[in-house]
């Protein structure tokens, strides 16, 4: 079988809890995922109620077969490109063509981090960036915020609520204003200048960071905001393509309320579009949008079966 009522690109929490959506709903459908998710480093989901601290890739699981429980398909595979087609979509996927009458795009974003010798192998573990993904777990700890981004004074306040050892780094972004400056200060938050090349690693731990001019300063977990970008190249042959993001902290596709994109049929939901929304954001946004394109699907059908021409998504 390779025609679908839905074909869902992305088999996270969103693309899943879309899918289960659907499947409960008797709706023909399938899910191609990759195999990496962007949480894949962490040790656990925290914050999701009912889950928390459970491992990404049981849950993933779980919900795999959730889906499967009500006839949902998923399949491993990367989608090359998605094409318009009769009455829908055509989504290539490693030479296999499926054929959809509505597209759910769930793939998530990509973490671009800055240029700094051993901080993507510790991404995930004491290299952190969200306080309410990560925050509990290196709470008392000494934390380094490296300025990165339009986030780095947001993220230095709300780790302090965690933590009474946190060092704002400006790197090679500009320093603090006046008013963050004073802000810092107040928390006791010291402001280190100058450009970090180098996680000091020792014992399979963080032990400092290293600046440019040679001093280490130690530190135990560095906080970062990465650079967010759609993972969404395949859209290109439709005409829709990630654009920045108004909070300026990377690209994302834009949609409505709930999912619905520019382009009719189409729906998106978690971080590809709201880049950041935890696990339960994005299986809530997935499960709206699966709800949505049933919705719209069942239109269809009923003006159909009535004779009547027009007025599809």
């Amino acid at each position: 079988m390779n025609e679908y009522d839905v074909v869902v690109v992305g088999g996270g929490a969103a693309g899943l809890s879309g899918a289960l959506m659907l499947a409960r709903s008797r709706r023909s459908v399938v899910v191609v995922d990759s195999g990496s998710p962007r949480n894949a480093p962490a040790d656990g989901v925290h914050g999701l109620l009912g889950h928390d601290g459970i491992k990404p890739a049981e849950l993933l699981a779980r919900g795999r077969a959730e889906v499967r429980k009500y006839g949902g398909e998923v399949r491993d595979g990367e989608v090359d490109t998605v094409t318009r087609g009769y009455d829908g979509f055509v989504v290539s996927v490693g030479g296999e063509n499926l054929f959809a009458r509505r597209l759910l795009v769930t793939t998530g974003v990509v973490d671009e981090l800055p240029d700094v010798a051993g901080l993507r192998e510790r991404w995930g573990h004491d290299v952190v960036h969200c306080p309410y993904c990560h925050g509990y777990e290196v709470r008392d700890q000494a934390i380094g915020i490296l300025a990165t981004g339009p986030m780095a004074m947001h993220q230095a306040l709300l780790f302090r609520q965690l933590s009474a050892d946190v060092t704002f780094f400006t790197h090679t972004g500009p320093g603090p204003d006046e008013e963050q400056a004073k802000q810092l200060a107040a928390l006791g938050i010291p402001v280190v200048a100058g450009e970090v090349v180098a996680v000091e690693v020792t014992d399979d731990r963080i032990s400092g960071l290293r600046l440019a001019d040679g001093q280490v300063v130690a530190r135990e977990v560095v906080v970062v905001g990465s650079r967010m970008v759609a993972r969404a190249g395949f859209l290109e042959p439709l005409g829709l393509l990630p654009v920045a993001h108004p909070s300026g902290m990377g690209e994302h596709l834009p949609a409505d309320a709930l999912g619905r994109t520019e382009v009719p049929g189409l729906w998106v939901a978690g971080n590809v579009t709201e880049m950041t929304a935890q696990v339960g954001a994005s299986a809530a946004a997935g499960a709206m949008a699966g709800a949505q394109i049933n919705a719209d699907l069942v239109a269809e059908d009923a003006r159909a079966a009535a004779g009547i021409v027009g007025g599809a998504s």
